[in-house]
């Protein structure tokens, strides 16, 4: 399998694990504990707080999640260890739909793609 198509697979088993409301599964395609993700302008603390904060934002209730779909995913290798990912993404919920762009640094590590750095900016 080429890496772009195991990167490919990390996000689709991320999506398939969101949409099952499963918040630990879909939270394996991030670097852990290092990751970096910035979303509504300021910079999250690290892998535990980013899953704390889906539980608290999105698992109130069975299917409260909503549907995630990434499409238009673009790949670019940067090297053999490092590659940029750009996305659109739409979660649609009954507590409010959301669509934007993902902007991610993905790096092999121990032979596994994950995400070291998740941009999000939602369309206003």
């Amino acid at each position: 399998m080429s890496d772009e198509q195991a990167i490919r697979d990390v996000i689709a088993d991320m999506q398939a694990a969101w949409n099952r409301g499963d918040f630990a599964s879909y939270m394996e395609g991030f670097a852990n504990p290092d990751v970096i993700f910035v979303s509504r302008g300021r910079i999250q603390k690290d892998w535990q707080a980013t899953l704390d904060h889906y539980i608290a934002d999105y698992g109130g209730a069975p299917g409260s999640q909503g549907a995630l779909a990434f499409s238009d995913i673009r790949i670019e290798m940067l090297s053999e260890d490092a590659a940029q990912l750009i996305s659109n993404y739409a979660l649609t919920r009954s507590a409010g739909s959301q669509r934007g762009v993902n902007t991610r640094l993905m790096r092999k590590r121990s032979g596994r793609w994950v995400i070291a750095l998740n941009h999000v900016s939602a369309q206003e």
